[in-house]
């Protein structure tokens, strides 16, 4: 950085004040994605600066009160398992996070943001404006101005070389007029089966979060009645069913509470059934609309507290004063589940989850960012409530493609947190903390490589996101059997990603699923099948078997496509990657040998793909 203007974080305060101050990356937003981009841009030595509205990082996970995770459990992807491992650091281990059923990972949000802090703090490249706001946000030659106050009232300009949209609520986008979609889609525009005729400005509710903790035995921490208090209005909130797995233990208030338990006897008050869900689609407001809005969310809440505290006779639960930096003992920011949605090169869509080898779109071969969670839409408040059963909408684990990041037609902007392009009912599943934190890593990559290469971020070659990411240990398949610790990580996945061998999807409970299967077979057939998308003259070539790939039928598919490899070679290759026993004709390859004698001798992955995940031959 060339200049230092205002860094703080929540245990000290530094400042300065200058006309103007330059960096490589602007990124608006210190939430989960904001948090992740500087923390990735900095690690690849590009400088940046955070732009966050309140004292602390983190968004959802922490500012929001969201301290449940929901999915990626067995998805350790990157920087959101580093910070995972952080926290198994602090409390002593996996099982002390699972204290809440609703996820394997729960932890205090002020816990969360001291480690986001730290994170920050120890990466050289990144200054974080708190508790600032942003304006004037301008496209300059090759770049990018910005204005920042901050909350002493002292205005800065920044200058930047890419700027990333890291907002809650995608409102970098709408300074910029670039097109965005709002609310559920059409059919027409998706292609999804399950869309409706017609589009509508029906978002998902959003939730105001508060921490409640467990005062002891014998204590009262009942709250002053709320105003336009109706125990009816919670009716039935204990129910405790879950859909997804036909379970219908039905009616337990404290299993209800322990949903969401933190450790050290606290709980996350974010229920959806007759809970503190509310609908208030202020995303089109101005800040201080949303700002008076957003007390019918706390009031709700509230209520929702009373209710647990007086009808169901948990007086020892009071509000958490200590937890959050506020008078109130709210969280600084709402539970805000649906944004806006960019255009962008790629519009992920329900197909593209459900069935990615079978689409047009072969989004797959382009994935920048895993998940596993399912379709869940929180639609409870709205009252009429759309006529989609997203429960029915079953679905594996999944990719998100880099072109979700970027706009279709706009220039020099990356698009993070939950205003990717996808459609609403994706949304769904990618608006979770763990593909978020996934989306900023993936956003923070492609920023530096943007400033490295002296390129626009649409410029950049995909495979060398894809292939960073890998670096830093980040997914870019959704592979529950190949994690970072697998020695032939990098090499699976980018095989994976070009569709030669392809894994198998499978919808399971709340965490999907796909399998790589490194150690089974693979036969004949399957493997020319996959490199005639490389290869167009097999096609012609009918002369693979079902049977069980050998070293030999390797050879005789290969000199098809006049890549001889002799036996020493493949030998000498697969002995390299730690392959033991003897290297004969008749040995049988397995799907994770093949990958390595694919990768080594055909470089598959360094064929580059498109936005839609069409390979770019080679002149």
């Amino acid at each position: 950085m060339r200049v230092l203007i205002f860094f703080v974080f929540s245990f000290f305060a530094f400042q300065e004040v200058f006309a103007q101050l330059k960096t490589d990356v602007i990124i608006v937003g210190g939430g989960a994605s904001g948090t992740m981009s500087a923390i990735q841009a900095s690690r690849l030595g590009v400088s940046s600066i955070v732009i966050e509205g309140t004292v602390w990082l983190g968004g959802m996970l922490t500012s929001a009160g969201v301290s449940a995770i929901d999915g990626n459990h067995q998805l350790p992807s990157g920087l959101w398992g580093e910070f995972r491992e952080h926290l198994y650091a602090h409390y002593g281990g996996p099982e002390e996070v699972q204290t809440g059923w609703v996820s394997k990972t729960l932890f205090e949000p002020s816990v969360g943001n001291s480690i986001l802090q730290r994170m920050v703090k120890e990466e050289k490249n990144i200054q974080v404006f708190f508790e600032s706001r942003w304006s004037d946000v301008k496209r300059v030659n090759e770049g990018w101005t910005l204005k920042v106050t901050t909350k002493n009232g002292k205005t800065t300009t920044i200058e930047g070389k890419v700027l990333i949209d890291a907002t809650e609520l995608g409102d970098i986008m709408v300074a910029l007029q670039v097109p965005y979609y709002l609310g559920m889609d059409s059919k027409s525009l998706t292609n999804e089966p399950y869309a409706l005729a017609e589009a509508n400005d029906i978002v998902q509710d959003l939730t105001y979060v508060v921490t409640l903790k467990d005062f002891g035995k014998g204590a009262n921490k009942t709250i002053k009645q709320p105003k336009n208090y109706n125990k009816e209005e919670f009716a039935g909130s204990c129910d405790v069913s879950d859909p997804a797995t036909l379970n219908k233990d039905n009616n337990d208030c404290f299993k209800m509470l322990t949903y969401g338990r933190l450790p050290n006897n606290k709980f996350m008050i974010n229920w959806p059934k007759k809970g503190n869900d509310i609908y208030l689609n202020i995303i089109e407001k101005t800040p201080d609309e949303r700002e008076k809005l957003l007390e019918e969310a706390k009031q709700m809440t509230l209520r929702f507290v009373y209710y647990i505290q007086s009808e169901l006779g948990f007086t020892n639960l009071g509000i958490d004063f200590d937890e959050y930096p506020t008078k109130d003992g709210f969280p600084m920011i709402p539970y805000h589940r649906e944004s806006r949605r960019l255009q962008g090169k790629s519009l992920f869509s329900l197909q593209h989850v459900m069935t990615p080898f079978d689409t047009p779109e072969a989004y797959y071969r382009t994935g920048v960012v895993v998940g596993d969670y399912t379709v869940d839409h929180h639609h409870y408040k709205y009252g009429n409530a759309p006529e989609i059963d997203f429960v029915k909408i079953r679905v594996p684990s999944y990719n998100v493609p880099l072109g979700a990041l970027l706009p279709k037609s706009y220039e020099g902007l990356i698009v993070a947190e939950k205003s990717i392009g996808v459609s609403n009912i994706v949304n769904g599943a990618t608006r979770l903390q763990p593909v978020v934190l996934g989306i900023g890593q993936a956003s923070g990559v492609l920023a530096a490589l943007a400033v490295k290469q002296s390129k626009l971020p649409s410029e950049v070659s995909i495979r060398d996101v894809q292939s960073t990411l890998l670096d830093h240990k980040a997914y870019i398949m959704p592979y529950i059997d190949v994690p970072p610790t697998d020695p032939q990580f990098k090499v699976l996945h980018k095989i994976g990603a070009t569709g030669v061998l392809k894994g198998t999807g499978i919808p399971y409970k709340w965490a999907n699923q796909t399998w790589f299967y490194p150690e089974r077979e693979i036969s004949e057939y399957e493997l020319m099948q996959g490199l005639r998308l490389f290869y167009p003259e097999l096609e012609s070539n009918w002369n693979a078997s079902g049977e069980a790939l050998t070293v030999k039928g390797l050879q005789e598919i290969l000199a098809y496509v006049k890549k001889e490899l002799t036996l020493p070679e493949i030998g000498q290759t697969l002995r390299k990657e730690g392959f033991r026993g003897p290297v004969e004709a008749a040995t049988l390859l397995t799907r994770r040998w093949t990958s390595v004698l694919l990768d080594t001798h055909l470089q598959l992955f360094d064929q580059h793909v498109d936005y839609k995940g069409n390979i770019i031959q080679q002149k």
